[in-house]
């Protein structure tokens, strides 16, 4: 902002060239003596220093010299006054900016610090600047602090110190310098000002760190870049996004200020990456127990591993909430199904187990499992690359010896299967968008009263909500809604399954389930 440039202002007074009748001996009043026809003062037409100029001398003990016309004072507006002087005989003396505060009426306002900065001149001929700068606000840096009180000023100078010297003056420059205080008056700052670079390659971690400490409770601005975090990066002040961030899969940015998915899609320019961040710092104790998505719809290409996107824990047992938000699948490869078939060896005597699986790496924890003498739902619970084994949720019938085995992971828009055990975690007013590309929710392998409640799964291509473990224990299935891809197709024809439940004190009710 500069008042001379916007709204056209004009701060700096004439040059003394244009005559000596409008600078004041006193405070710059209408009706007060001025230095027109003074004995002690002359224009001086061609110094060597300043060309016109104007030469006094001091006769009393502060001598003053004002400028008579009214240099407005504004809310907010930051004025430097500037000029040049030189001592030329006699007494050496100080100098100073100076001024008189005038309010609406043209009283003088009382109690203000009218004066800027003595300067002290040493020797004769030597050019000195002394400048002050003054204000309305109470700001550092700031030689006079107005107030809202005053409207106008007459601005000048000072002598003081002894009487006798003689002083040459320059024209005075009276200038818009609020464009210094913008930082200090703005509520935010700026990464860049703390050595961020924005390259997408330079570390700009220290710098992001910087501008948090300082910020002090105003916003942190991360202006347009691409900003590589190499590590953690936690935030105790709100941050507002123009640029964006990029940083290693397991390291965590920390919003505490404004921790929501609009924002982390802000910061990573990207809804599947900004989903996994937040739910990667929302499950490391990062003092907020909910992630709220604003109603934000996230288009999903692929389904979101929560485990994965964590990195860091496969247990977690404290409450966590996900809620007010969409997920809509968007059609790809990555939601095909996986299928892997295999021969095994089935036992009744250890009836959770197959042994001798053949290519036994690639078969996924979570799979379905289908084969003679299997029945429904059963999945994988574990693989034993090592040992050869797979450890299934159900023991099988009829199914002893040798036999081939066919083990279909489906793709989960939201998939927890990853962690070992996971308690607590509640899924509220969500509503997914399967599309008849994907399936709903896969509980994680151990863990207990997962909570879905108030939310939809819509069209799910093979299951809704999958417990291929005994995450289900004390699971809550409450007020949602189940809508079926194939409700066109009769019951018998139909494949897909709304729940499955392994363990004890399922909690399902006040819920709308169409045609599975």
């Amino acid at each position: 902002m500069n008042k001379a440039i916007t709204d056209g202002l004009v701060f700096t007074p004439p040059e003394f060239a244009s005559g000596l009748n409008v600078w004041s001996s006193q405070d710059g009043l209408a009706g007060q003596d001025t230095y027109a026809n003074a004995a002690n003062a002359a224009f001086v037409p061609a110094d060597a220093d300043f060309s016109g100029c104007l030469e006094l001398e001091k006769t009393t003990a502060t001598q003053k010299l004002r400028y008579m016309g009214q240099t407005p004072i504004l809310p907010g507006c930051y004025l430097r006054i500037t000029v040049k002087v030189k001592a030329m005989s006699g007494n050496l003396m100080d100098v100073r900016i100076a001024g008189w505060a005038g309010d609406a009426a043209d009283n003088h306002v009382p109690g203000l610090v009218e004066v800027g900065p003595s300067v002290t001149l040493t020797s004769y001929g030597e050019v000195v600047t002394v400048s002050a700068i003054v204000g309305t606000g109470v700001r550092n840096g700031v030689d006079m602090q107005w107030g809202s009180a005053p409207v106008y000023g007459h601005f000048g100078l000072d002598l003081t110190g002894p009487t006798g010297g003689v002083i040459r003056i320059d024209d005075f420059q009276i200038e818009d310098i609020t464009g210094a205080f913008l930082r200090d008056m703005m509520d935010w700052v700026d990464v860049k000002d703390y050595g961020a670079i924005g390259d997408g390659v330079t570390d700009d971690q220290a710098a992001f760190e910087a501008a948090d400490a300082a910020a002090n409770g105003r916003r942190v601005l991360i202006s347009a870049g691409t900003y590589y975090l190499a590590d953690h990066v936690t935030f105790e002040n709100p941050v507002r996004f123009e640029g964006t961030v990029t940083m290693p899969v397991a390291k965590r940015l920390v919003l505490r200020k404004n921790f929501d998915l609009p924002t982390y899609i802000n910061a990573f320019g990207d809804e599947e990456l900004a989903i996994k961040k937040a739910l990667q710092t929302l499950l490391n104790y990062s003092d907020h127990e909910s992630l709220d998505m604003c109603g934000r719809r996230v288009e999903l290409t692929a389904p979101i591993d929560v485990q994965a996107a964590v990195a860091n824990r496969d247990i977690f047992e404290s409450r966590r909430v996900l809620h007010n938000g969409q997920f809509n699948i968007i059609a790809g490869p990555a939601w095909n199904t996986d299928v892997v078939t295999s021969t095994a060896t089935y036992s009744a005597a250890d009836p959770k187990t197959l042994t001798a699986v053949a290519n036994v790496a690639n078969i996924k924890v979570g799979s379905l499992v289908e084969g003679a003498g299997v029945g429904r739902e059963v999945y994988v619970r574990a693989v034993n690359i090592g040992a050869g084994t797979v450890t299934l949720n159900h023991a099988l019938f009829g199914a002893a010896g040798t036999q081939t085995y066919t083990f279909k992971r489906f793709k989960y828009a939201l998939d927890f299967g990853g962690f070992v055990k996971m308690s607590r975690f509640e899924l509220d007013q969500v509503e997914l968008l399967c599309n008849s590309d994907a399936s709903g929710v896969m509980l994680p392998m151990d863990g207990r009263m997962f909570q879905i409640r108030n939310s939809s799964i819509s069209r799910p291509k093979d299951r809704g909500i999958t417990s291929a473990g005994i995450g289900c224990q004390d699971i809550h299935i409450d007020g949602n809604q189940f809508i079926s891809s194939e409700m066109g197709l009769r019951a018998q024809d139909r494949s897909t399954v709304m729940l499955n439940v392994n363990k004890n004190d399922a909690k399902i009710r006040n819920n709308q389930v169409h045609r599975f």
